[in-house]
């Protein structure tokens, strides 16, 4: 199309360490505006997860949807895949703007259909909106560190990223609960896209100003790579085939299971590095080890909330408010990856990431015996987030190392899809264990304990401990040899 041809005043180059900027960190004057604009637009995403996480349950209970609770969260995951695909294509043609914007606005339009739906599949279908648009936004985020900030900045403003998170940890539970409870959940997702005014108003002027077109001369500037986006309408379309197949655990199912499959394989394969599922020493184990990690800790931590919620008998606010201090020590643990001091221990400190995000998860389900107090999940949690910040924060990072200005998109786009990919495949195998177990069944009076199925629980949470403790070895393969 016409629209997207670069025009030469378009262009624009990475920014390397300037001498005017030497000394500056990512709130000094130069990048102030910009560091302030971008984490607001990650407070809005983390806003948004801690929220509608608390008032998931009550949304499936209402909807007559519990046994799809897993479709709710990988109906994200999935079209968010085919929108990060699309946002590095686009950001390293055109710059990250254009997917920015429309990945909020998608963002904003999907919890507006979410919070307006009258059945589960409707529901879904929101959140799948939602998931386009995040997959948009992520991305482009990440062009916009790697262009706009010198390398030396980066580790920093990922730990602001990280602590983006920590006032939505606190008060998103707490107010979502509050709401849900008195308002109804409905108005959970009605009221965020309220918050998207903001970051647009502050980030939007200083990404067309600092990264707002593509990088290196107008004659370089390539064509989208068609291949790469049927290959991401492949992993779309497969990996919702396969969590339809999990769903449904019945002989017919195996023909979308296969059908997914055999998109999903060749589509992972065209997409992600070289190697990568080999744990390929450098940028392939970076992109493995991303997925590793945020796969096995969202599945686990998808079902803490109903677990509370069904098992336990908590309200939706103490619920939620189980994973607050999460957000606190992730910001934490993003924040100890971010001292230059600790860059020689990076793999070291990553590592001991990765057992801590196995430990939590596999004490999580000591709650459903009920001589375990309820609170023992969220110091497990606090611990298990440590551990994330330490290591999603590090994958960040050595991605933008290890990759070159023009493929910066591209290989973002890759870091997430893993991220994602594992999401929706260790959901639907959690989901499939639950449903299975008969979590599908779990009581709307929960403190009856009547309808109850603690294994299904089990089922979903000691599987992802394992997953995490695969992700412990693959910390050990970041680095080639010669570094």
């Amino acid at each position: 199309m016409t629209s997207l041809e670069p025009r030469d005043a378009d262009v624009v180059q990475t920014t390397p360490d300037l001498p005017a900027d030497a000394e500056e960190g990512v709130l000094g004057r130069a990048y102030r505006a910009l560091s302030v604009g971008i984490v607001s637009v990650v407070l809005l995403i983390a806003f948004e997860a801690t929220a509608v996480g608390t008032a998931m349950p009550v949304a499936a209970r209402e909807l007559d949807g519990v046994s799809l609770y897993a479709f709710a969260f990988s109906g994200y995951f999935t079209t968010s895949l085919f929108g990060m695909v699309l946002s590095g294509q686009w950001s390293d043609r055109r710059g990250p703007l254009g997917p920015l914007t429309t990945g909020i606005a998608s963002f904003a339009a999907g919890l507006m259909l979410s919070g307006t739906a009258g059945a589960m599949w409707l529901f879904i279908l929101g959140r799948a909106v939602q998931g386009f648009g995040g997959g948009l936004v992520i991305v482009a985020l990440y062009v916009v560190v790697g262009r706009a900030y010198p390398e030396r900045l980066r580790p920093a403003i990922m730990a602001a990223f990280a602590a983006g998170w920590v006032v939505p940890s606190i008060v998103g539970p707490l107010a979502a609960g509050a709401v849900t409870e008195h308002l109804g959940w409905r108005w959970v997702f009605v009221g965020i896209p309220v918050l998207v005014v903001f970051p647009l108003a502050l980030a939007l002027p200083q990404i067309r100003r600092r990264a707002g077109g593509p990088v290196g001369d107008s004659a370089r500037i390539v064509s989208v790579d068609r291949r790469r986006i049927r290959l991401a309408l492949g992993i779309s379309l497969g990996a919702g085939l396969l969590q339809y197949a999990a769903q449904d655990l019945t002989w017919v199912s195996l023909v979308p299971a296969v059908a997914g499959a055999a998109l999903l394989v060749p589509a992972v394969l065209g997409l992600l590095p070289r190697g990568t599922y080999r744990a390929v020493r450098g940028l392939p184990s970076v992109v493995l080890l991303r997925g590793v990690a945020a796969g096995s800790f969202i599945a686990a931590e998808s079902f803490v909330p109903l677990m509370l919620v069904t098992q336990r008998g908590l309200s939706p606010t103490l619920a939620g408010f189980s994973l607050a201090a999460g957000g606190v020590t992730w910001a934490l643990g993003s924040w100890v990856q971010s001292r230059a001091r600790v860059e020689r221990y990076r793999e070291r400190l990553m590592t001991a990431g990765m057992v801590l995000v196995a430990a939590a998860i596999a004490a999580a389900p000591s709650v459903l015996i009920d001589s375990v107090p309820a609170w023992t999940v969220a110091v497990a949690w606090a611990f298990g987030c440590f551990g994330m910040g330490l290591v999603i924060s590090s994958t960040s990072v050595l991605l933008l190392q290890l990759s070159a200005p023009e493929e910066a998109g591209t290989n973002s786009a890759s870091l997430q899809i893993s991220d994602a990919l594992a999401n929706v495949v260790l959901l639907a195998a959690g989901g499939a264990a639950f449903a299975a177990l008969g979590g599908g069944t779990v009581s709307s009076t929960a403190a009856s304990g009547a309808g109850s199925h603690p294994a299904a629980f089990a089922a979903v949470f000691l599987p992802m401990a394992g997953v995490a403790l695969v992700g412990a070895w693959v910390t050990r393969r970041l680095r080639t040899e010669s570094r």
